[in-house]
């Protein structure tokens, strides 16, 4: 699948390096977060290329739930197990948790349909800022910290009435924010289709860490600078 060339593997081990984590992170997702990008000291994985390897090598199931519990540094050598059971963790050498991934139901391995649908929700995953998150901040009256943001991919859910996949597409259906102090929930809801078809339903969850007044200037340069570097990777 498409996805080989964003890991390398090692014997039992794979990893992913600076260069393709951001390759993914732009080109695939159309996230362009800072914190994947070559240089940054704050370089992390992203989440989503975790979610993808995950079910390209373990398919679909009917109900499948992944909850991430920490950020991958590049190169970090991550175990996938060999057994498919209901529940199983992604982990490095030292035992440390990255992801856990729980499933239910029916299964089917990755095809061309999975493909598809791993590509519609890490592109629709990857609308979160600007277009998801500032909105809900603005009617919130809250914004994360212009000059270190922080929002955590906390876990996703998914559940499918069908495995069988032709062109299956992603819709926000609803999104909430609740806030706890300096901290926000957020829950952006997706129903997924396959052609006109609805097929099922999902839900991401976000921590918005940091937070405070909103401030529409300092939003409007987050904006601008976050468009400048999609314009900037699109040029190329």
């Amino acid at each position: 699948m498409f996805i080989d060339q964003f890991a390398s593997q090692s014997g039992a081990q794979l990893s992913i390096n600076v260069h393709q984590a951001s390759q993914f992170a732009k080109s695939v997702s159309g996230d362009f977060n800072p914190i994947h990008d070559p240089g940054n000291r704050r370089f992390c994985v992203p989440g989503d290329l975790l979610f993808a390897l995950a079910v390209e090598r373990y398919g679909l199931a009917n109900s499948m739930a992944f909850h991430f519990s920490g950020l991958v540094s590049a190169d970090t050598p991550l175990i996938f197990p060999f057994e498919q059971s209901d529940q199983f963790q992604i982990l490095d050498g030292r035992g440390k948790e990255y992801l856990r991934v729980s499933r239910d139901g029916e299964r089917i391995s990755a095809n061309a349909g999975v493909e598809e649908l791993i590509r519609a929700y890490v592109r629709f995953s990857g609308q979160n800022f600007p277009h998801i998150l500032v909105p809900l901040m603005t009617e919130q009256n809250v914004m994360i910290n212009a000059q270190r943001p922080l929002v955590i991919y906390q876990s996703m859910s998914l559940q499918l009435d069908k495995l069988n996949l032709t062109k299956p597409t992603l819709k926000l259906s609803k999104t909430t924010l609740k806030i706890n102090g300096k901290r926000g929930d957020a829950h952006l809801y997706f129903d997924v289709l396959d052609g006109p078809t609805l097929i099922g339903r999902g839900v991401k969850h976000l921590i918005l860490s940091g937070l405070r007044p909103f401030d529409q200037g300092a939003v409007d340069i987050m904006v601008s600078d976050y468009l400048g570097w999609q314009s900037e990777h699109s040029c190329l």
